[in-house]
């Protein structure tokens, strides 16, 4: 074994994410047993489902991080779900919805942050608790009944296409390479790292530990409003169950795609790979 971890070319074969090889093989395995769904057509279909997942993904990755975790995405996927489908906003417009996500998520998550990186509550506690809680406040408002219908542009434009790529696929890519920059390009993204590997040293060299957990658990609260965005799209009803189990999905995928507490080897396109995993 040491012999083996001597070899730089091992070395460098060990740090690739298992997502990477995982995705390979399930891709070889449908092709060998169903070659007719290799085609851009049914890809697109079974990519555009985990869109949702794949942007939760990102908010996870970030967390995780840094050490921390955040279970409480598919509570806010649920409420946000019942705000646009319940009818609690006759008449209002998609911007007002999208706008009412996006802050949503940040409140959700800034608050998340704070009990976690200012009061030193543990993650699962606190995410797992906040889930439940918008859970619970979901099922009370809407008496356990699905909420209504969605305004129709949700789903138009979840069906769209630009140059016979689904929208909400393009969309997925885009957010990803804007995470990318954003955790390997800015001061913020080596706050990041300097945290994930070592909190205490980090803050001994001046790193803003503290606030840096508050930020990136509300940048999660953030992408998470995204996903809920377009999971609604997706399914273009009100529903009491909705993204439940994202979460989890999240987590396993992350860790497939190399990124596990503190340490990312797997960066981000690690993670995405591992949500691909998830549509084949």
């Amino acid at each position: 074994m040491a012999a083996v971890l001597a070899n730089p070319i091992a070395r460098r074969l060990l740090r690739i994410p298992p997502s990477y090889f995982v995705f390979i093989v399930l891709l070889a395995t449908l092709w060998i047993a169903r070659p007719n769904m290799l085609n851009l057509n049914i890809m697109g279909i079974f990519v555009r489902q985990i869109v949702p997942l794949g942007i939760l993904v990102l908010g996870q990755l970030v967390v995780m991080r840094v050490k921390s975790i955040d279970l409480s995405g598919g509570g806010i996927i649920l409420l946000i779900n019942y705000f646009i489908s319940s009818g609690t906003f006759p008449g209002a417009s998609m911007t007002f919805f999208v706008v009412l996500a996006l802050a949503t998520g940040l409140v959700i998550g800034l608050f998340n942050g704070f009990m976690i990186g200012n009061r030193r509550v543990s993650a699962v506690i606190v995410t797992l608790a906040v889930s439940i809680i918008l859970v619970g406040l979901v099922q009370f408002l809407s008496s356990g009944n699905p909420p209504g219908d969605v305004p129709k542009l949700f789903n138009d434009l979840y069906n769209t296409k630009f140059l016979s790529v689904p929208t909400p696929v393009l969309f997925w890519v885009l957010l990803t390479a804007s995470v990318w920059l954003l955790l390997s390009r800015t001061i913020f993204g080596r706050y990041v790292a300097s945290v994930g590997e070592n909190a205490e040293a980090a803050h001994f060299s001046g790193v803003p530990v503290q606030r840096t957990v508050i930020l990136a658990h509300t940048l999660a609260g953030l992408i998470a409003a995204i996903a809920a965005l377009v999971q609604t799209g997706s399914i273009a009803v009100g529903s009491v169950r909705i993204g439940l189990d994202l979460p989890i999905l999240a987590v396993a995928a992350t860790i497939l795609g190399g990124v596990v507490f503190g340490r990312g080897d797997g960066g981000v396109w690690g993670p995405f790979f591992g949500a691909l995993c998830f549509c084949l």
